[in-house]
């Protein structure tokens, strides 16, 4: 129910703007649109989302350098920016939403534990907002479900500026 809340406000947000959204998910797998697009009426201000799930989808589809991912790291806050600026970029939208990070069970380490996520919002004219959290041991489900409600957070920060 929050994140139908928190959708419906991002919504009339990009509405009252006129402004269309896009996404960009990594380890969301497509959360966040449908959370958005569960919205009757929500197709005049959504635009597309893109489930960027490897990262040859963040290359190809968005425009996520190849070397910068091997610098950084798919899990890293210029990763994020650069997903967030690439859905801008390869889109109708004036504001965009990506997520990167890793929601387990598995696949954490040390420097990168599992819990930690990257959130970027971009905005054409407007510097892009990054935000990193770190969920700590929770489902795989539960961290997915705290990355969506955050990643609307940001969305509807940046749609104060």
């Amino acid at each position: 129910m929050i994140a139908e809340e928190k959708s419906i406000q991002v919504l009339e947000a990009c509405r009252s703007r006129g402004l269309m959204i896009a996404t960009a998910e990594s380890c969301t797998g497509g959360l966040i649109a449908a959370a958005l697009t569960d919205i009757a009426g929500s197709s005049d201000v959504v635009d597309r989302g893109f489930v960027t799930y490897s990262n040859e989808a963040k290359n190809q589809m968005i425009g996520v350098s190849a070397e910068l991912i091997a610098e950084k790291g798919a899990v890293s806050k210029e990763v994020a920016i650069a997903m967030a600026e690439g859905a801008l970029a390869h889109s109708r939208a004036g504001v965009s939403i990506a997520v990167t990070g890793i929601a387990g069970p598995g696949g954490g380490s040390a420097q990168k534990p599992v819990g930690l996520v990257h959130i970027a919002s971009a905005r054409t004219d407007h510097p892009t907002l990054h935000r990193e959290y770190r969920f700590g041991e929770k489902t795989r489900s539960e961290i997915r479900h705290a990355t969506v409600l955050a990643a609307l957070d940001l969305t509807l920060e940046i749609l104060s500026a």
